[in-house]
């Protein structure tokens, strides 16, 4: 009851937030902007085929869910810190530990809470956009539960490894590091991408490896093979991973275990952290 009391209280501690505010002027902007764009792509459908709008359609759209994936991982990212090392730095948690409460559960109800609020942005981001292609194009994706879940895990990755973090270091800092290692990932997901496509197994394996290393870019590859319309892969074929904004292949089931085994190391060794953190 403790973790459920906790997850509770951090949920609507980051809905007064500043930082979301912050992730609705940007949200309502990027919905405008792509509202817009796919508008203007529906105004120059004489020149195409419905099977043309349609692949132009999914790829367009996987480009308008990486900012939205890139929205959710900066506003989670950024809000771990100040929900765990903030309260740490100005006594609130202290406070709080007098009484008879593990540290642990602290923690894991702060987890839980951001994990529910980051889940929540993607699915209402995600579901506005998807009817916003449909009205536009008339586009759906094949699989959007499926991909909703991969860009909700991909947040709760980025915020454990904040929360990690804001446990050795300041609320900024966390913040900060998380989301530089997110893009590293990403662009270290697509140099091994083009390694694949050129045929050069080192280069290659540097995507490998850091999506092992930090599963986001992994997920949102995962993710953009929901979005995408099957015809269009049909079309395509087979190597040509090089496409920041394409992928060709679903998610290994060992792949999932992975993440799942990342996400409880992590949060493992944070609250391993945080119970030898000084109050």
């Amino acid at each position: 009851m403790t973790v459920l009391t906790i997850a509770a209280l951090t949920l609507t501690e980051a809905t007064r937030r500043r930082v979301l505010r912050s992730l609705a002027v940007l949200t309502v902007l990027l919905l405008g902007l792509s509202g817009w764009g796919f508008s203007r792509l529906a105004a120059e459908q004489d020149g195409l085929t419905s099977g043309e709008a349609m692949v132009t359609g999914s790829i367009v759209l996987n480009l308008v869910m990486f900012g939205f994936s890139l929205i959710a991982a900066m506003g989670t990212a950024f809000l771990a810190g100040p929900t765990l090392s903030g309260e740490v730095e100005s006594g609130v948690a202290l406070a709080v530990m007098t009484r008879p409460v593990r540290r642990s559960a602290v923690l894991f109800g702060k987890w839980l809470g951001l994990a529910v609020f980051g889940t929540g942005f993607v699915t209402v981001a995600g579901v506005a956009q998807f009817t916003i292609v449909r009205l536009a194009v008339g586009y759906w994706p094949p699989k959007p539960v499926t991909g909703l879940l991969l860009l909700a895990a991909q947040t709760i990755v980025l915020m454990t490894l904040g929360l990690l973090f804001a446990t050795v270091i300041s609320p900024m800092a966390s913040g900060i590091v998380a989301v530089g290692l997110f893009g590293a990932t990403w662009i270290a997901g697509v140099v091994g991408s083009v390694g694949d496509a050129l045929g050069n197994p080192g280069v290659a394996m540097i995507g490998t490896v850091s999506r092992m290393l930090l599963p986001t870019d992994g997920l949102w590859r995962g993710a953009m093979n929901s979005f995408q319309d099957p015809a269009l892969l049909a079309r395509i074929g087979t190597g040509v991973e090089e496409s920041p904004f394409l992928s060709m292949a679903p998610l290994t089931g060992s792949y999932l275990t992975w993440v799942a085994i990342w996400l409880a190391l992590a949060l493992g060794l944070a609250a391993v952290s945080f119970q030898r953190r000084d109050l």
